[in-house]
């Protein structure tokens, strides 16, 4: 972390200059991984290199395969790290997807130094949606420490969450069913 722009200029010089270079992001690639800041960069410092970008299974998207389908309708992914983004945008994009109803996923929920501001978006997705809401709490989806906890909105700030979980909570019509997650599409039974 932090050293993203040393990361793809390094490997963008590298390619330049001939070597063929990949540039591994443990984030999600076109997501919040560094696809698009190497693009960026790429075009601003005028380097002309062919860029593949290797598509895989976000990390809303596996999470959300591990408790059912919460994502089955529209939804939103925000991170909550503000590093890179003022937390006053971020809180305007949580109460606006918290406003409109939209299941969010929430990336980089909670570091050592950041602990606060999933508190905040906790009470305001409770202005917007009942207690029992849905949420799933997924850690470190696909390794061996892999942590899924299926709870509620009015209790999930009770589990571990970390830098590496994705936190995906339903809207008003999301249920649980046998141990499932879903977000009902409206299809007629």
């Amino acid at each position: 972390m932090t050293q993203e722009v040393q990361r793809c200029r390094s490997a963008l010089e590298r390619a330049r200059d001939g070597a063929v270079v990949a540039l591994v992001s443990s984030g999600d690639a076109g997501v919040y991984g560094m696809a698009g800041l190497a693009i960026e960069m790429a075009d601003d410092e005028g380097i002309r290199v062919p860029i593949e970008i290797i598509p895989g299974v976000s990390a809303a998207n596996a999470a959300a395969a591990r408790f059912g389908a919460p994502l089955m309708l529209d939804y939103a992914c925000i991170s909550l790290s503000d590093l890179l983004v003022p937390w006053e945008t971020i809180r305007a994009r949580v109460e606006a997807v918290a406003a409109a109803d939209l299941v969010v996923a929430l990336y980089n929920p909670k570091s050592t130094k950041r602990v606060t501001q999933i508190e905040e978006v906790a009470a305001i997705l409770k202005r917007h949606r009942p207690g029992t809401t849905p949420v799933g709490v997924a850690t470190a989806v696909g390794q061996p420490d892999e942590q899924i906890v299926l709870t509620d909105l009015e209790h999930f700030l009770e589990c571990d969450i970390s830098m590496r979980t994705v936190v995906i909570i339903g809207n008003r019509s999301s249920k649980c069913l046998d141990g499932w997650f879903i977000t009902p599409r409206g299809y007629q039974l």
